[in-house]
């Protein structure tokens, strides 16, 4: 493996500032578990996070592009290959005339807060969405019959190997439910343009407290968790089989399906990823027993069963 040619290629380019080898990624997840990745990169720039897809490319060294680490598991064996994460240093949020124009580390509930500040609506159901633009955009992420394919009007992508910038339309993501052709190509979202459309200040706020207020009295917030675990079967709710399953509470070591939402998976205190997808699989077994239905994880899980030496 060559994560040390690229760890001391980014160092000379980049900086050991925004590098970390044998990185515990259950410091950069919201799940608050998992293993280690070989190298994590937190490029401060575009030009910055350009070479570092590039010399990935050239090394020909597996990575992993993340966000604000609200919607992975990384297994306790650690991930062998570079995590690329985008961060703060690339979330500029720009007003203009068509809508919001937002760089790939900006956080939705910041971007929606800014919709809400200039009255432009169509974004309150993302207000309490924990993520960031990018890691939205890229797996079109929705509540409350709202999703991301619906108000981006343009998305601007890096090929996976840093050579070049270009754009696509709404249409030309290939979105369907929790998922974009992002997803086969694996290049990287640098910024997101949403179309919103003007409103009036007072019932863009009156809605997303709304939403915010459900969320609060419905999901689990007292806990770490990567938010609802699995995909939504067609024409049902996972929370609703796996409740009706009678698996509201089970745990597994310190991961439990939580008792506020059954669509949750929460540590309790020390969770391992073993933990967590160990209860995963129990329940889609379980689940699969009660209803015939095979429950899909939302979550990105990646990296090893064994441990490594980075």
């Amino acid at each position: 493996m060559n994560t040390d040619i690229v760890y001391r290629a980014l160092s000379e380019q980049i900086g050991e500032d925004r590098l970390e080898k044998n990185a515990r990624m259950a410091e950069h997840t919201s799940f608050l578990a998992g293993g280690r990745a070989a190298v994590l990169v937190t490029p401060g720039n575009v030009r910055q996070l350009r070479y570092a897809m590039k010399i990935i490319a050239e090394e020909k060294v597996p990575f992993f592009i993340m966000g604000n680490g609200t919607n992975i598991l990384v297994r306790d064996g650690g991930y062998r290959g570079v995590v690329v994460k985008i961060g703060s240093a690339l979330s500029d949020i720009i007003i203009n005339d068509r809508g919001i124009e937002a760089g790939a580390g900006a956080l939705l509930k910041h971007i929606a807060e800014k919709a809400l500040e200039k009255g432009l609506t169509g974004l309150e159901f993302a207000a309490g969405i924990p993520g960031s633009a990018g890691g939205a955009a890229y797996m079109n992420a929705g509540a409350y019959d709202g999703e991301m394919s619906r108000v981006i009007e343009r998305v601007e992508i890096l090929k996976s190997d840093g050579s070049e910038i270009y754009s696509l339309s709404s249409d030309e993501m290939g979105y369907g439910y929790r998922t974009s052709k992002l997803m086969a190509t694996r290049e990287v979202i640098l910024s997101v343009a949403l179309k919103l459309t003007a409103g009036k200040r007072d019932d863009i706020a009156l809605k997303m407290d709304d939403f915010n207020s459900r969320r609060k009295q419905k999901q689990p917030q007292d806990y770490p968790s990567a938010g609802s675990f699995f995909k939504r079967p067609p024409g049902n709710y996972a929370g609703t089989l796996i409740e009706k399953a009678g698996l509201r509470g089970i745990s597994v070591g310190s991961a439990m399906v939580s008792m506020l939402h059954a669509g949750f998976i929460v540590n309790t205190g020390g969770a391992t990823a073993t933990d967590i997808l160990a209860l995963m699989k129990l329940v889609q077994e379980r689940v699969f027993e009660h209803s015939g239905i095979m429950l899909e994880p939302e979550v990105r899980i990646i990296g090893e069963q064994d441990g490594f030496e980075a």
